[in-house]
């Protein structure tokens, strides 16, 4: 069984700090980087981590169609 990875993606004054943790961090200050973040995640992410603010941009916490295989990965959106 193969552990997959957890990544953040938001401003970097929300998710910085998350990499202390060992998340992989993608900086996204905007919404065209915030979409740019999404589409290019790594196929071993199991776990996504998004701002509200990053969630709003992929459509209210959804991700869209373009993004990974539907079972994965896990999206978590942080509280404001």
């Amino acid at each position: 069984m193969t552990v997959g990875t957890v990544t953040a993606i938001g401003a970097r004054t929300k998710v910085g700090g998350l990499a202390l943790a060992g998340v992989d961090v993608l900086v996204a200050e905007s919404p065209e980087a915030v979409r740019r973040a999404w589409r290019e995640l790594e196929a071993t992410v199991s776990l996504v981590i998004v701002t509200a603010e990053a969630a709003e941009i992929l459509g209210a916490g959804q991700p869209p169609a373009a993004g990974p295989a539907p079972s994965r990965p896990l999206v978590v959106v942080m509280p404001r």
